[in-house]
């Protein structure tokens, strides 16, 4: 998901592609609120970046829209009450790589499926991880990082947030494309985990850049390398995972926005094309740099392209591991 890519490619040709269906009916949709759900509490990134579209598309599309947060169950508690509203444009979900992408993966009884129940509107923005030791592994960089782990296969223990988060997919991807071994330590948030690696109780973590930041400016942390293809801003001198020597190598949690399948192609065309042009929009493009997102935008049709891929992607890597959840 290379900003460059979908950013400088796809958001141009979001825009061109939905400007006149956009236009075309300005006073027909919407003629009441829209709701935008969320399937996680209000605080974290997935809820700020729905705040910051729905004061957008109020604007500009002249109707209150309403962030409605339902968390539960890693987020799939909205998305399957998204699922099962109506595709009529008034119901929209905030969706995350987690509820959207990698659930069916950990959930076999998942009561939606990810490509057949939902329509793909806009991919948003994506967020890297960081791979960060705590000073006691001594090492400075990637290389030297990789080489120690091989040297003593399950001696190092790294953190996460709960088995099948991110933080465990980034570091089960960096083992199997490292060849190497570590132990899990799943935390039931991300604060304990947080602490036990500041303690030195677990070595390493994959963690997004604004939950290291200050621990890698103070010296409690060291950021070895990011998980994008291109540096964050937040974090410039963190080379990314291919500089440092394991090509296209990424992990990154992407947001979107998807509604009920089946909804009309002018509603569709409609919200894509403000969604893309509120991405380019200054205040947003620095709000989501200042928490260390990426923006992407695009196309519905990108969209469901890089879904069934992504989804594709987190169920092999699961099987492979043998990712149960207990």
């Amino acid at each position: 998901m290379k900003r460059s890519r979908f950013l400088a490619l796809g958001l141009c040709a979001a825009l061109s592609l939905s400007s006149a269906a956009a236009l075309a009916q300005p006073d027909a949709y919407p003629d009441k609120p829209i709701r935008i759900v969320v399937g996680f509490a209000p605080g974290g990134f997935t809820d700020v970046l729905a705040r910051l579209l729905a004061q957008k598309l109020s604007t500009s599309l002249k109707q209150p829209v309403i962030v409605d947060n339902k968390p539960g169950a890693t987020g799939t508690i909205g998305a399957d009450m998204v699922a099962k509203s109506k595709a009529d444009g008034y119901t929209l979900l905030l969706a995350h790589f987690g509820s959207n992408s990698v659930a069916p993966a950990l959930y076999p009884k998942l009561p939606y499926d990810v490509i057949r129940d939902f329509t793909p509107i806009a991919l948003v923005a994506s967020t890297p991880m960081v791979l960060a030791v705590n000073p006691s592994v001594p090492v400075n960089d990637l290389a030297g990082f990789i080489d120690y782990v091989k040297k003593k296969p399950g001696a190092l223990s790294y953190a996460s947030s709960g088995s099948g988060t991110a933080q465990h997919l980034a570091a089960v991807q960096f083992m199997q494309a490292t060849r190497t071994q570590m132990v899990h330590v799943p935390y039931k948030g991300s604060g304990a985990a947080m602490s036990d690696l500041l303690g030195g109780q677990v070595n390493l973590s994959f963690d997004s850049p604004p939950n290291l930041l200050p621990h890698i400016k103070s010296g409690k942390l060291k950021a070895l390398a990011i998980t994008s293809l291109e540096r964050s801003a937040l974090l410039p001198s963190v080379p990314t995972m291919d500089e440092a020597g394991l090509p296209r190598f990424e992990v990154s949690q992407w947001f979107a926005v998807m509604g009920p399948a089946h909804m009309p192609k002018d509603m569709l065309a409609r919200l894509n094309h403000e969604i893309n042009a509120a991405l380019q929009q200054p205040d947003v493009v620095d709000k989501l740099k200042g928490l260390g997102g990426d923006i992407l935008g695009g196309t519905p049709e990108q969209f469901a392209t890089f879904l069934k891929a992504d989804s594709q992607k987190w169920a092999k890597l699961i099987k492979d591991a043998g990712i149960v959840l207990e």
